[in-house]
């Protein structure tokens, strides 16, 4: 039989009971002395602070991919990001050259000339979809000479000429003509380029003059 005092023993084993209670509670978020700060569990910056938002949102977009100043003000408008907060990462992004729109506009077309044939025409209005400036898209479309849009026309109906041999020569015509047309090449160098090709396959520039009055 234990002769302790009662009293004693649970006066001992009060102070333990009370710091394991104080040690099992926790702060709530938000409460000054948590040390959260307010933020909410898994919280980063980015999601709290809209400029670190837009930040984050604009590197994911141009990772990989080159993209206009109006491409990414549209991508955050579309995600809600403040316009104060979107024009300043805009901004910032602009003056250590990761949005160029000069530099975007000349590769584009660059690559989509030499990739796809497409005419001066045909550019602009591409960029002009991509928010381009104007002066901006005049200044890298002028990178093509006439000279050079004109060889390049030529190639393009080389190529299709053996898949429309056999059709009338009207219906040939339209399928050569409308082809350079929708790379954005002006009419009059379209028809003059498809009679040239057509003139030195064999065709009788007689007979073809009644489809070209004007070239």
């Amino acid at each position: 039989m234990n002769g302790g005092d009662p009293a004693s023993t649970r006066a001992e084993a009060g102070p333990s009971r009370r710091t394991r209670g104080a040690r099992g509670r926790s702060r709530a978020p938000g409460d000054p002395g948590s040390g959260g700060g307010g933020r909410s569990p898994g919280e980063t910056d980015a999601q709290r602070d809209p400029v670190e938002r837009a930040k984050a949102i604009c590197l994911r977009l141009l990772t990989g991919t080159p993209r206009t100043r109006q491409q990414l003000a549209d991508a955050l408008q579309r995600r809600e990001v403040p316009p104060e907060a979107a024009e300043e990462v805009l901004a910032r992004f602009e003056d250590v050259g990761l949005i160029d729109d000069a530099a975007f506009a000349a590769a584009w077309v660059e690559s989509r000339h030499h990739g796809r044939g497409l005419a001066r025409g045909a550019l602009a209005r591409e960029l002009r979809t991509k928010g381009v400036d104007s002066a901006v898209i005049e200044e890298a479309v002028g990178m093509l000479d006439a000279d050079q849009e004109e060889e390049t026309a030529r190639a393009l109906v080389e190529r299709k000429l053996r898949a429309t041999r056999g059709l009338e020569r009207d219906k040939r015509l339209r399928r050569l003509v409308g082809m350079l047309a929708r790379r954005g090449y002006p009419e009059g160098l379209a028809w003059r380029v498809v009679r040239r090709a057509l003139e030195e396959e064999g065709e009788d520039p007689e007979l073809l003059e009644e489809h070209f009055p004007d070239a």
